[in-house]
């Protein structure tokens, strides 16, 4: 099978994890999921060698969502984690993947959340838990994890938390599963330390190495907004205005949230279209034409949809949702600054997603700029001092007679010059806030 063209189709995935990871904007498998998903479908023990934003998460949670007993009320499949922050991340994805895989639970336990609240989703019946070592061994301690049924066991970033500390506690975990369990290990270096582990650990584990090459986007001012979902739309109508933006691009990563945005945007008086996964070949082509001849300003898509997409005039790219894997925000942010021309990119992150936003700074090697988000008197400002401009500019190419004449005829019925003129601005930049 040749690899620049495989599909998740060809990894033989059931309908509803190929239904959800198509909304969550995977089409193609990266290099570490095109690697790992078959090998552990089969059952094999893996030790992939990659770090976070090669799209290794998926690589191990769709097989877990594919693996699991659904029928089986008892845990299952353990991921062992270094940090909490990493531990809600991997149990939100895996629950995205699982969104239309009935009769499968999921729940994370780490430091810093009610112990008695974790007990209960636990004992709840929970098929999949993710969690950090020491949180772990709390709740085996606890009586609160029956490790007898665990068939799979998943140490990500395990580099991290033997760094941390938690050789121990790992050990003492793997330990108390079956011996013929199908042990899964990610981690970004290979010290010594790790491959002790998975000598006494694994059973003839298949190796996986993924280079991940160095991502930077060349030309491209980047600033990020932290504010709550809710107001996104509300910044984003905003932002446009103020700047008085002409062509951008606006990535969101579900095609509901594409169509929300479309209708806000147009409801402002913005010329607005969207590309998404429902909408046919002739239909987006046309759409993109229209984009690249300025016929529409704003194009929102999803990742799927705006594959290939390459356009010339794009002043801004949007991340109106922070996309899953870093590579996606690269590909994304490199739709502008093109033809020598510079780039601009705004990231909305809200307050979860700041250790996303952290890690691309990280792996980019890139400064993202926080910026004050822009009010609405802000907003006001921006429209008069453009309104006025255009004003000045109609005032020096002239040709104002027929219009010098209806003001007129206003002012011999009684009217006075400065009123009209008043009178007009109102009506033009109420439109504006409309």
């Amino acid at each position: 099978m040749d690899s620049e063209s495989i599909t998740f189709k060809d990894l033989n995935l059931s309908k509803g994890v190929l239904k959800s990871i198509k909304a969550m904007g995977y089409i193609e498998p990266t290099e570490i999921q095109m690697q790992a998903i078959p090998l552990i479908m089969q059952g094999k023990d893996i030790i992939g060698q990659a770090r976070t934003g090669t799209g290794k998460t998926a690589a191990f949670g769709i097989p877990l969502v594919e693996l699991v007993d659904r029928d089986k009320k008892a845990l299952q499949a353990m991921v062992l984690c270094p940090t909490r922050e990493l531990a809600v991340q991997i149990a939100d994805e895996l629950k995205r993947i699982a969104l239309l895989t009935e009769g499968l639970s999921i729940t994370a336990v780490y430091g810093g959340r009610a112990m008695g609240q974790q007990t209960q989703e636990l004992e709840s019946g929970a098929q999949i838990v993710v969690g950090t070592p020491g949180r772990i061994m709390d709740h085996i301690e606890r009586g609160a994890l029956n490790m007898d049924n665990i068939r799979i066991m998943v140490l990500d970033e395990a580099d991290e938390m033997l760094n941390m500390g938690f050789r121990e506690d790992i050990g003492k975990i793997l330990e108390l599963t079956s011996g013929d369990r199908q042990t899964l290990l990610f981690s970004a270096t290979m010290p010594k330390t790790i491959l002790k582990l998975t000598d006494e650990y694994m059973r003839e584990p298949e190796h996986i190495k993924v280079s991940k090459k160095e991502m930077t986007v060349p030309g491209v001012e980047q600033y990020y907004f932290e504010l709550k979902e809710s107001s996104k739309v509300e910044v984003l109508h905003r932002l446009i205005d103020i700047e008085n933006i002409r062509s951008a691009l606006v990535f969101c990563n579900t095609k509901k949230d594409v169509d929300k945005v479309l209708v806000k945007l147009r409801s402002h008086g913005h010329t607005a279209d969207v590309l998404h996964g429902d909408i046919r070949q002739n239909v987006r082509e046309r759409t993109v034409e229209k984009l690249r001849d300025e016929d529409i300003g704003i194009l929102i898509a999803t990742d799927v949809a705006a594959r290939g997409l390459d356009i010339e005039n794009i002043e801004v790219v949007f991340n109106y949702d922070m996309p899953q894997e870093i590579e996606t925000y690269v590909h994304r942010i490199g739709r502008t600054a093109r033809a020598g021309r510079p780039g601009l990119a705004y990231s909305f992150v809200t307050k979860n997603e700041i250790g996303k936003l952290t890690a691309i700074q990280r792996y980019t090697k890139t400064e993202i700029t926080k910026k004050d988000i822009p009010t609405i008197k802000d907003a006001e400002n921006a429209r008069e001092a453009q309104v006025a401009e255009k004003v000045k500019t109609s005032i020096r190419t002239g040709n104002l007679s027929k219009y010098d004449e209806w003001v007129g005829k206003l002012v011999t019925e009684g009217s006075d010059y400065r009123q009209i003129a008043a009178a007009l601005a109102k009506i033009v930049l109420k439109e504006g806030k409309n």
